[in-house]
């Protein structure tokens, strides 16, 4: 009995256990080399290549890695020039996806580590090119400017160009990378006939983005599978105001954001998008040409100054907005900023009607403390075919550049009663509106009185939505990460409190903190 026992399956159990613990160990050391390849190909490059002292097999396996990501930072700079040269010499893979050179923590003290940094440079995408790479990553350091090589604005391997502080030729471009379906560009100056090179030898590019540039004043866009285009920013001002027009039948996804100074963007034709966002945000004149300008003047006489001096900026601005509202009254989901509705808040002033919009998804990103309640209502007022509608309410800083004038204007949409102004309208087709608090601003601080805006128009929906079936209120966090109380989500509570008083009280009411 004694033997049977000892040979019972419950005897040998722990050993067992033990033997598939043991082999657990190593269990990376089972996978096959190209899988482990797959894996190294994740890792920024540096890493991927300090694998070689796990073993003797890790020892050549980072040398075929079809990924190469490099980060050149100002403190170990030549250390890291010295790891790029080793990494491709002992590069074993005969085509890469990925190249990616981060140099944007770099700042050169001397022209010699300028000269080396360039010449890495030459060789890293020489490397690349060759080994036909398929998606490049170019970020120079600030100031730099650098320009492209004719192998690379050729190169037909490429499938996505990201590239920053670097651009093409400004006065020679040659272009034509024929594979090429996504490009960034940003903090660069781009020509007119850039822009037309970049689009005819680009002939499968689906989405463009271009990001604090400067420079072009036309953008027609006549390709079929362009679909996607963003400009975020504008890289500089200058005197007298910039143009931009943008022809684009054809586009379906249309991103305007960032601070654009002066320029005055016309969309010419846009009549395919569906998906349009305009929050940039565009500077008075007379701010710009005042920057410098430290001479101060009593408020009567700066007033009258800047409204003789930029009423006829002012008029051109609201007539674009109003006809760029008008091109894209047909998209379909339309995100609205600050800037925006308080020019739509100036408009309505002065009489002049806001084209009806056929949008069913609309987002307003508002900032809590500026955004105006006449602006905001009237651009809802528009949008009778609305039935989704988010606003994302942030504190961050604001740029809002306005002369005495607009503030004066924008005082009287504040204290405009809302309910009798408008009481008469309804929004028919609304069924769900969504609040998102992305701030962690302290509300003890100066959000208050923002949100007091924000309820007079919460109970404005509520009142005037026929058929609301759920309203949801979004926190990025329960407790303030100033003050470490929840003065937020306390005030938001009471907000629900009184908003459930309102008509429609049958709506569903959600609170909900994203920790």
């Amino acid at each position: 009995m004694a033997s049977s026992s000892s040979n019972s399956p419950s005897s040998k159990k722990p050993k067992i256990e033990i033997e598939e613990q043991t082999l657990g160990d190593d269990r990376i050391s089972q996978l096959p080399d190209s899988l482990l390849v797959q894996i190294l190909s994740l890792l920024a490059t540096k890493d991927a290549f300090a694998t070689c002292i796990l073993s003797k097999r890790w020892q050549y396996l980072s040398t075929f890695v079809y990924n190469f990501i490099f980060t050149i930072t100002n403190d170990q700079a030549r250390e890291n020039f010295s790891f790029v040269d080793y990494a491709l010499t002992h590069s074993l893979s005969s085509k890469i996806k990925k190249f990616q050179l981060d140099c944007t923590d770099l700042y050169p003290s001397d022209r010699s580590l300028e000269y080396e940094y360039d010449a890495l440079v030459r060789r890293c995408l020489s490397f690349a090119v060759e080994r036909k790479v398929e998606n490049l990553v170019l970020w120079s350091f600030v100031d730099d400017h650098c320009t492209l090589p004719e192998s690379v604005c050729t190169c037909s391997s490429l499938i996505t160009l990201d590239v920053k502080y670097c651009g093409f030729d400004y006065y020679h471009p040659v272009i034509s990378c024929k594979s090429l379906k996504s490009l960034k560009l940003g903090y660069t100056v781009l020509s007119d006939e850039n822009i037309v090179n970049l689009l005819s030898g680009c002939p499968e590019l689906e989405t463009m983005e271009l990001y604090r540039v400067e420079g072009f004043c036309r953008l027609e866009i006549n390709s079929l599978k362009l679909k996607r285009f963003k400009l975020k920013g504008y890289l500089f001002a200058q005197a007298g105001g910039d143009s931009l027009e943008i022809i684009a039948p054809y586009l379906h996804h249309l991103e305007i954001s960032g601070d654009l100074y002066d320029l005055k963007c016309r969309l010419v034709d846009v009549s395919s998008v569906v998906n349009a966002k305009l929050t940039f945000n565009i500077m008075c004149i007379k701010e710009i040409d005042n920057d410098d300008d430290e001479e101060e003047f009593d408020d009567e006489e700066e007033s009258d100054e800047e409204e003789d001096s930029c009423r006829d900026y002012h008029e051109a601005v609201y007539t674009l907005v109003q006809d760029n509202l008008q091109k894209l009254s047909c998209a379909t989901n339309l995100t609205i900023g600050t800037w925006f509705t308080e020019v739509l808040c100036m408009l309505l002033f002065k009489g002049v009607s806001i084209p009806e919009l056929k949008c069913k998804y609309l987002t307003l990103e508002l900032h809590f403390k500026e955004f105006n309640l006449y602006g905001a209502t009237g651009l809802l007022r528009a949008s009778p075919y609305v039935e989704t509608l988010n606003i994302d309410m942030d504190t961050k800083h604001f740029d809002d550049s306005r002369c005495c004038f607009e503030l004066l204007d924008l005082a009287k949409g504040d204290n405009i009663d809302l309910q009798s102004c408008i009481s008469s309208f309804v929004f028919p087709n609304l069924k769900n509106v969504k609040i998102v608090f992305s701030s962690r601003q302290c509300l003890k601080n100066h959000v208050k009185w923002g949100l007091d805006k924000l309820f007079k128009l919460l109970e404005f929906l509520l009142r005037n939505a026929k058929f609301l079936e759920k309203f949801i209120i979004i926190l990025e966090r329960r407790l303030c990460g100033i003050c470490s109380m929840n003065c937020l989500s306390q005030y938001l509570f009471r907000l629900a409190e009184k908003l459930s008083g309102c008509p429609r009280s049958s709506t569903k009411f959600m609170i909900i903190f994203r920790e």
